[in-house]
């Protein structure tokens, strides 16, 4: 199983971190070893003093497809859910300068959080998706499927052009603006269409 991450797909996210709108969807990949346990608390590595939170939208791929069709896409996938991103962002910003990939940023131990599961026919329109992040109580992150830049079968179909997908692999469509930093002792909360998927405490 491994994990594809779409980076710059929300235009407001794009302004916040003043990076370039690309012209083809940014792809990074976390290894399996990335994914938080169920229940697991996250615990902040000591190798940055700057993680943040980016909640994202996720797809499980349910078979194996390579140069797929976008009009082919939605089939291979019946399921939705919601997860953070968790990114050294202090790191991620050291090795950009030097022009560096990011996977120490984004790849490490538990930087991946995957909620509960949704069945895609529980969903009206994957194109019009409510999300949100809570911290601590607080919204601090909102979007909309619908703000992105590339949506799920556009991303399915690029991103399989350069990787075959295998059943199981999950991928996250990225983040909308209200990106932050965690600090011990939070409480995250996700939810998608009111519902909660997810809960993150930091240690």
């Amino acid at each position: 199983m491994k994990i594809i991450c779409i980076g710059r797909n929300y235009a407001d996210h794009i302004k916040e971190l003043n990076n370039e709108r690309p012209s083809d969807p940014v792809v990074f990949i976390k290894p399996d070893s990335s994914v938080l346990p169920k229940e697991q608390d996250f615990y902040i590595p000591e190798f940055t003093k700057d993680v943040h939170y980016e909640v994202e939208v996720l797809v499980k791929i349910k078979k194996v497809g390579k140069h797929i069709e976008e009009k082919f896409a939605h089939t291979y996938y019946d399921e939705v859910g919601l997860g953070i991103d968790f990114t050294a962002r202090d790191v991620q910003s050291a090795l950009k300068e030097k022009g560096l990939p990011w996977e120490k940023a984004k790849g490490f131990d538990g930087a991946a959080v995957v909620g509960k599961w949704l069945p895609k026919t529980n969903i009206k329109d994957l194109n019009n998706l409510n999300f949100s992040l809570s911290k601590n109580g607080e919204l601090v992150q909102q979007g909309n499927t619908s703000m992105m830049l590339w949506k799920i079968d556009e991303i399915i179909a690029y991103v399989s052009t350069y990787f075959m997908l295998k059943k199981g692999d999950i991928i996250f469509t990225g983040t909308p603006a209200g990106v932050g930093k965690i600090e011990t002792n939070d409480y995250l909360s996700g939810k998608l269409e009111n519902e909660e998927l997810f809960t993150v405490k930091i240690k």
